[in-house]
């Protein structure tokens, strides 16, 4: 099969010709027709993932058809329509047991522990735990969009940060997360206040449900902009991007009694950054992780695309194919497109 490969971190990947995969005995192979291009893509290629051995493929964000089973394999045929969270749960530990897939002690990750999906064939380990059937209506390049983006602002919204119809929703960061987070929590009935450095994803996210905005680049103190606009600050507060200063803003413009959910990956000098401890406990303040969503959780999530409440659709920027994709890959640290983009193999 054809693969975008790098044998070096930060290196220029290459389309290689490599085996296909074969299907682990509580697997499926998936023949992929669309993959979503994500900044954890990006840092996985930069070296920022301890998971990743070299050679690597990378690729998590995936939609496709199952093309072969494994023989311990008893939900699922070849034929079928399905996708998978980047986050993939044994179905055995205590996490497991306990409904928590998405911080199995023995997770599987494509892309990440495992080659990924910008192939044209991918394989994906415990299928009867984590592969997700799409609704026939559902095209695969708007499932492979909800990828890791939509279904961890999703969970972030929903299960984490408990959203409520009637509060208001600060979301810092405007890219892929940041965007849906905000489309959700607006189809929700919040009122959610846009946050980048980018006048254009601004408007954007006005346009999937923001009722306004504030540009970081130009305002001296976004936190206490925040807190005018939200009249005390918001109830739920989301970093969608994941550095130092989006992660203080976002626990700092928080009301009494508010909740900070950490969605935006934190690496290198961010991953210890600095936190307002003393507004944390004088305020009473809660502050949240989210790491992807369990396959179990995406029914409520389908049937609300399925009723026209929520348009992922209205996220996709740009389909590109897999030599494109290269180009986008190694910049997406400087990019300032708006909207997802998917890949689809060919």
């Amino acid at each position: 099969m054809r693969a975008m490969i790098y044998t070096e971190f930060a290196t220029l990947p290459s389309l290689e010709a490599v085996p296909d995969p074969a299907p682990p005995r509580d697997g499926v192979v998936v023949k992929v027709h669309a993959t979503g291009l994500c900044r954890s893509d990006w840092h996985g290629w930069m070296g920022n993932d301890p998971d990743i051995s070299l050679p690597h493929v990378p690729g998590h964000e995936l939609a496709g058809v199952v093309e072969a089973v494994g023989k311990n394999v008893t939900l699922w045929q070849a034929g079928d329509r399905v996708t998978v969270p980047f986050v993939g749960g044994c179905g055995a530990c205590p996490q497991c047991a306990s409904g928590n897939h998405q911080v199995c002690d023995h997770q599987f990750q494509p892309g990440f522990t495992h080659w990924g999906s910008f192939a044209e064939y991918v394989a994906i380990g415990y299928a009867d735990t984590n592969l997700v059937r799409l609704p026939d209506e559902l095209d695969f390049v708007t499932a492979a969009s909800l990828g890791c983006r939509f279904v961890t602002a999703f969970r972030g919204v929903v299960d984490q940060g408990e959203v409520t119809g009637g509060q208001w929703v600060a979301v810092h960061g405007c890219g892929g997360v940041g965007l849906s987070a905000i489309m959700i929590a607006s189809a929700l009935g919040a009122g959610v206040v846009a946050v980048d450095i980018d006048d254009r994803k601004l408007d954007f996210a006005r346009s999937v449900g923001a009722v306004a905005a504030v540009n970081g680049a130009t305002t001296d103190d976004v936190a206490g902009s925040v807190r005018e606009i939200t009249d005390g600050g918001a109830h739920v507060s989301i970093d969608a991007l994941g550095n130092a200063t989006t992660c203080f803003n976002s626990i700092a413009n928080l009301r009494k009694r508010g909740r900070h959910v950490q969605i935006g990956v934190m690496v290198g000098d961010d991953s210890h950054a600095a936190v307002p401890m003393g507004q944390v406990m004088s305020h009473e303040l809660e502050i949240v992780g989210c790491h992807g969503m369990q396959a179990y959780r995406y029914p409520e999530m389908l049937a609300m695309i399925r009723n026209g409440t929520l348009r992922p659709e209205r996220l996709i920027g740009r389909t590109v194919g897999l030599e494109e994709a290269i180009e986008r890959l190694v910049r997406m640290d400087r990019c300032t497109d708006t909207g997802v983009t998917v890949i689809e193999p060919g």
